[in-house]
């Protein structure tokens, strides 16, 4: 048994209540067990909070850790192009290190930017080096193989026998999924209706019942993808989806930048939730998703930063910053305001990945994924009776991001990451990407 002690912080707990007060947070092992504005209790190791605001850890719905090597080899084009040109081509020249190697520069880009918590979508093979790149970084992941088994526009290299990306799926859940005390998870990830069979995504849905884990794809991202959808099965994405089966509360929709009002009331109606990801989305020109009229019809939304290829980056404090900002241009100043934000990239992640009652707040008997901010810099002051939610949302940045605990561990500290060898990772990245150019 081990605990520590977060001492005099500010506490922004994100709970019901909306608490917010300088106080102390009591861990044990990995679950917070004591709140209070003084404790007085024996630990293993203190936490100097002072000065400090202590959040629960950001969670990203949407991300793509084998694309970190990709980073600034891919940009200003539309989707299918920078898919087709770009990210398929080198998506099939990765091997086994050079998957380990993004996937750990990705996690120590979201760690250090204070990101606890992660839905993944690898790429067709190689996805156990992910798996042990998370193993060993101590990142809380939900993360799946991709499946493509279907394309005339799909390299060689990522066209799947139907059964044979089934099995390969089967077997990493079985082996991964719940691994170290449910931090790891698994979930199918068939990568979007243009590159599945409907024999794929059937047998998927009837998986996802059998073993009752999420399903992730991409969906409605770009005006192009949907007529293709429209045009080789006969309806809209969503309706497709639906159609098939496929649309219930496990799974998580990436983008749906596009919905018609039929397709809207699917998602509802179902309880499937989505990932919004506005950097990406403004990045590729794909448009703006229609977040203010799906949160008023209840529907679980989170944030993503997408892949490095596509944003460029996996800071949820851009993301945060994004969508606060777009959406006032067309619904006014009021809209997604800095806590509504702020929710969503903690409690909302949290219902999209079906983990509300273990994460997304700090809470009693939660467990204890936290982001201590050192908010003593330039831009974040004048820091006298401030809105916390404000300050967070619009002027903090990841340079303020001085400790981060997973899993009762304490992965970043002072500013420095635990579990990932910086200088190894970065050169290891120069040199896997030289490999995967020269291949391709």
């Amino acid at each position: 048994m081990s605990r520590i002690l977060i001492k005099g912080a500010q506490v922004v707990t994100m709970n019901q209540q909306e608490e917010v007060f300088i106080g102390d947070v009591l861990i044990e092992d990995n679950v917070i067990i004591q709140i209070a504005g003084h404790i007085d209790e024996w630990y293993d190791q203190i936490i100097d909070g002072h000065g400090k605001m202590l959040l629960p850890g950001f969670i990203q719905t949407h991300i793509h850790l084998c694309q970190t090597l990709f980073r600034g080899r891919a940009d200003d084009l539309e989707l299918m192009d920078w898919l087709r040109t770009r990210v398929w081509p080198l998506e099939a020249a990765h091997d086994e290190e050079s998957v380990y190697y993004s996937a750990l520069l990705g996690i120590g880009e979201l760690i250090s930017s204070g990101t606890t918590t992660l839905l993944d979508m690898e790429t067709v093979h190689h996805t156990e080096s992910a798996f042990m790149a998370m193993d060993q970084s101590g990142i809380r992941v939900i993360s799946g193989k991709v499946m493509m088994d279907h394309g005339t526009d799909v390299p060689t290299a990522l066209q799947e026998n139907t059964l044979v990306s089934l099995q390969q799926s089967v077997d990493l859940l079985e082996k991964w999924h719940g691994y170290d005390g449910g931090r790891i998870q698994y979930a199918f990830c068939p990568r979007f209706v243009v590159s599945c069979t409907e024999h794929l995504l059937t047998e998927v849905r009837d998986l996802s019942n059998q073993y009752q884990v999420k399903i992730h794809t991409h969906a409605s991202e770009n005006r192009g993808e949907i007529a293709m959808v429209e045009q080789e099965r006969g309806m809209r994405n969503i309706v497709y989806l639906d159609h098939i089966g496929l649309a219930t509360p496990r799974l998580i929709l990436a983008h749906c930048v596009w919905l018609n009002e039929e397709e809207k009331q699917i998602i509802q109606k179902r309880g499937v939730k989505v990932t919004h990801c506005p950097g990406s989305n403004m990045k590729l020109s794909s448009g703006i998703a229609e977040i203010p009229d799906l949160m008023k019809r209840n529907i679980s939304i989170g944030i993503g930063a997408d892949g490095a290829p596509c944003n460029n980056n996996l800071d949820m404090f851009q993301e945060m910053r994004n969508t606060a900002l777009i959406h006032k241009v067309d619904h006014g100043p009021t809209v997604m305001d800095a806590k509504t934000v702020l929710r969503m990239a903690t409690m909302g992640g949290a219902e999209v990945l079906g983990l509300e009652n273990e994460i997304g707040s700090i809470e009693v008997g939660k467990k204890a994924d936290l982001v201590l901010l050192d908010l003593n810099d330039f831009h974040t002051f004048p820091s006298f009776d401030t809105d916390v939610y404000s300050r967070v949302v619009y002027s903090t940045t990841r340079s303020n991001v001085d400790t981060v605990i997973i899993d009762g561990k304490v992965v970043l500290e002072n500013r420095r990451i635990k579990t990932i060898d910086r200088g190894i990772v970065l050169r290891e990245s120069d040199r896997s990407i030289e490999r995967l150019l020269k291949r391709i």
